[in-house]
């Protein structure tokens, strides 16, 4: 199995980060503007559509105040296995965010891996704009 890890600094004091990253439903507004260009949701799943028109179904399968994480995993399409999570720490003044996926089959990990370093890129330029 695939394991991808994303990390960023993000000049965003943690609790800012956090609100916009549990805001499940509003990724292409507050989390991801660009990356991602529309957010549904539909009970526990989320539907988003990304930037070059791929669309996942998400199961929301975790979200943690206290440890500010979301855990989620892809419930359709080419992924035979997908879990993630998404974690803000503080960092000084300002938050790492941690990224992590885990995904099967190997040979869409580098695709995964691409979209995800993109996703890290276009949240900290959100979560930095006023």
């Amino acid at each position: 199995m695939a394991s991808i890890r994303k990390e960023a600094v993000v000049d965003a004091r943690p609790d800012a980060a956090w609100d916009a990253l549990r805001d499940v439903g509003a990724i292409h507004t507050r989390l991801a503007r660009g990356f991602v260009t529309s957010t549904t949701l539909d009970g526990d799943t989320r539907i988003v559509t990304f930037a070059n028109g791929f669309v996942a179904r998400e199961r929301i399968v975790d979200l943690d105040d206290d440890a500010r994480r979301i855990a989620y995993g892809v419930v359709d399409g080419r992924p035979t296995h997908h879990s993630a999570s998404i974690q803000v720490f503080p960092d000084g003044g300002k938050s790492r965010i941690v990224w992590i996926a885990d995904v099967l089959p190997n040979d869409i990990a580098p695709t995964i891996d691409g979209m995800m370093e993109q996703g890290m890129a276009a949240m900290k330029k959100t979560l930095e704009s006023p």
